[in-house]
């Protein structure tokens, strides 16, 4: 018997945060960078930002301070906002830390997970 693994397949729910971060790392042409931003939605796994105002690419590392933790992420997508110089950011966690952002995560032991695509629009749907 085959199993085949959707590797598009959402690992839990996203829950809607709009947290302040402070986000660092590396920027796209290669300077050093610290900057503020917020969270837009927030995983167990992963978080989706919101005005960040340097171009990252795919696979860059960062670390996001939120309150007094440090957290390590690497960038899956960015997608230039329409009419703004500001990017959203689909980063992954490096580390599952279950109280990372302070929210309830609901358990999905039976249910079917949500698409999940790398592309910026299909995380906006």
């Amino acid at each position: 018997m085959q199993v085949s693994v959707d590797r598009n397949t959402r690992r839990g729910s996203r829950t809607k945060a709009v947290l302040p971060v402070r986000i660092k790392g590396t920027d796209s042409s290669g300077k050093a960078f610290e900057e503020l931003a917020h969270t837009l939605d927030v995983t167990l796994s992963g978080v989706r930002l919101g005005s960040v105002r340097r171009e990252l690419s795919a696979k860059d590392e960062v670390t996001i301070f939120f309150r007094q933790r440090k957290l390590q992420f690497r960038v899956v997508w960015t997608k230039k906002m329409k009419g703004t110089s500001e990017f959203q950011v689909g980063l992954q966690a490096a580390a599952q830390e279950r109280e990372a952002w302070g929210v309830a995560f609901v358990e999905q032991a039976n249910e079917p997970a949500e698409p999940f695509s790398a592309s910026p629009a299909a995380a906006l749907a």
